[in-house]
């Protein structure tokens, strides 16, 4: 078991950021905004955004388990955006093989 973790800034709200740009598959995987975040941030793809993305207050958690269907994704799916410049999502990440 391998496992990746960081930590994703959104410079700009409203602009979608790539998590990770690694095409490393992922059977399980854990987001959270950081509890100094001003605003809301939000989880996704690639065209993630307020009006279309798993929304997340300060220190809130979504976590997704691929695995326990037996199953993967690629790593460099996921996206984050904000409602605030510079709120940052952490991220951990379980990654197959």
């Amino acid at each position: 078991m391998r496992v990746d973790q960081g930590i994703t800034n959104v410079s700009s709200a409203g602009t979608a950021v790539q998590v990770n740009n690694v095409t490393n598959r992922v059977k399980w995987v854990q987001f959270k905004a950081l509890a100094g975040n001003s605003g809301l941030t939000y989880v996704g793809v690639s065209d993630v955004s307020a009006s279309l993305g798993y929304e997340l207050s300060a220190t809130n958690t979504v976590e997704l388990n691929f695995g326990e269907f037996g199953g993967s994704v690629p790593m460099n799916i996921f996206y984050v955006d904000a409602a605030t410049n510079n709120d940052k999502v952490a991220w951990i990440m379980v990654l197959e093989g």
